[in-house]
């Protein structure tokens, strides 16, 4: 998909009420392979690249590279697809786009699904804002991700192992850091983006939850340690029309962890009918 940011590539499979997913940081949509297959019986599943490490083609230079920027990229693309009533999924990084995507862009959005995200202050977690740090050094971040060339280094604590309970393919994580490595123009998509993140994004986008009266169902990982339930439970409160589902056995990739599961919820929750629109007083 040509847009005005540059050249998205994208799957989709099935047919049905469309279904767009959103990832986060060093991902792009293969981490939503095992869920897709759940689905596309049903619904119409709709599976961006993101600029945010792990994508193939970099955008063109004067893009907006900000998590706003990258949040208006996505409504372009749903837009540009001519997508209307898109229940919009998100994981991680992703998730907090999709936040700022209802807040500033909610036009094409029927229904939201929050995985565990970033939220509120919490944008990046304490955990990886050493990673925004590098990413203000020339050269920094692109030496750090280096030793993730060895399978060993991206299963470990050092690379994807915090986020799943159970080992992610290797051949999947490879396709992850490849295009970090290998493409200059990807390192800048993804520096860019780093260096713009701020938790006065995310705050921004919470200060409009409660005008956003879709359903929105919080699949959350009670024992994800860098996205806590609280964040989950806090959204729920905010939120006018939302559930909290718990996803049990899982960390933050839950599509990973527990695709059936996800699936499951997400199948259930596209089902439901709509809430009757309030009339105008």
């Amino acid at each position: 998909m040509r847009l005005e940011q540059g050249t998205i590539r994208y799957r989709e499979r099935g047919s049905g009420p469309t279904i767009v997913f959103i990832h986060g940081l060093l991902v792009h949509g293969g981490l939503w392979r095992k869920v897709v297959p759940e689905l596309e019986r049903d619904f119409r599943c709709v599976v961006p690249d993101l600029p945010l490490g792990s994508h193939d083609l970099p955008l063109n230079p004067d893009a907006d590279r900000s998590p706003p920027g990258i949040a208006r990229l996505i409504a372009d693309f749903v837009a540009a697809l001519e997508l209307q009533d898109v229940t919009l999924v998100g994981n991680d990084t992703g998730g907090a786009l999709s936040q700022m995507v209802i807040a500033n862009h909610p036009e094409r959005i029927g229904r939201l699904v929050l995985t565990p995200c970033d939220a509120y202050e919490n944008f990046l977690p304490p955990a990886f804002r050493p990673l925004q740090w590098l990413a203000h050094v020339p050269g920094a971040l692109t030496a750090l991700v280096q030793p993730a060339r060895l399978a060993a280094i991206r299963r470990s604590p050092l690379g994807y192992g915090v986020l799943t309970v159970r080992p992610i393919d290797a051949a999947v994580t490879e396709s992850y850091v490849r295009p970090f490595l290998r493409d200059r123009g990807v390192r800048r998509d993804t520096v860019a983006f780093l260096r713009k993140i701020s938790p006065r994004d995310t705050l921004a986008a919470a200060d409009h939850f409660a005008e956003f009266d879709r359903p929105v169902l919080i699949a959350w990982a009670p024992k994800d340690r860098f996205f806590k339930l609280k964040y989950a439970e806090r959204m729920l409160d905010a939120f006018p029309n939302a559930r909290l589902e718990k996803v049990e056995d899982a960390l933050t990739f839950v599509s990973e962890d527990q695709p059936e599961r996800l699936a499951e919820l997400i199948a259930a929750f596209v089902r439901e009918p709509a809430p009757a629109a309030t009339a105008a007083p």
